[in-house]
């Protein structure tokens, strides 16, 4: 990753960078943020946790500054990660813990600066008995998450993918914002969304059997 990459990353929406990057991978909508308005970017790191506490833990021991961990719990009945997990993971500097799954300690967690992201939050937590299961690649519901990737989080959701993959939709992804800012900056001193949008030439195309495009400009 480029020294520049993550700070390109981290000033850019979700929604610009799967615009640009349709290969860019987005992971299940119902793991949100605890805590609104804390967007982060990082790399992957991963645990398969199997319904046990025993693959965070070991995760969380090798986990290093920057990075994020991300956490298939396998099961929605209990938590899989409170205080003390989150704290030693923000001590480490982890960019974001991200679960596929539940938390607890919601309270505690929503005060640390370092964003904490789940399915939900739960009272009860999994035994630590299983052998750990960690970076290996994660089937979350039809997203496949990996080791080493780059993930992008911010209020719409999260976005992975590989280097490459976030390199080749930054560009596109800078375009498009750059160019949403000026039409909004055009409709706040009155323009209408029809003034900036080819709406008309788009449904004349539908209706005529073609696929037409619908373009802001």
């Amino acid at each position: 990753m480029t020294t520049s990459m993550p700070a390109r990353l981290g000033a850019l929406s979700t929604t610009s960078l799967v615009d640009a990057g349709p290969e860019l991978r987005v992971l299940p909508h119902g793991i949100r943020p605890l805590v609104p308005g804390r967007r982060f970017v990082g790399r992957v790191i991963t645990a398969k946790a199997n319904r046990d506490l025993m693959s965070v833990i070991h995760a969380l021991r090798d986990a290093t500054a920057g990075e994020v961990l991300v956490v298939d719990v396998g099961g929605d009945d209990r938590a899989v990660a409170g205080e003390l997990f989150a704290t030693e993971a923000q001590r480490r500097g982890l960019a974001a813990l991200v679960i596929h799954g539940r938390c607890r300690d919601s309270a505690t967690l929503a005060r640390l600066s370092m964003p904490v992201w789940a399915t939900g939050v739960a009272p009860n937590a999994y035994a630590a008995r299983a052998l750990p299961e960690t970076g290996v690649t994660l089937s979350l519901g039809e997203v496949t998450v990996s080791q080493g990737e780059l993930i992008v989080g911010d209020d719409d959701g999260l976005v992975t993918g590989s280097e490459e993959e976030f390199a080749a939709a930054v560009g596109g992804a800078e375009a498009i914002e750059a160019r949403e800012k000026g039409l909004q900056a055009r409709m706040l001193e009155g323009a209408s969304l029809f003034d900036v949008m080819n709406y008309d030439e788009h449904l004349a195309a539908l209706r005529a059997g073609q696929p037409g495009g619908l373009a802001f400009g």
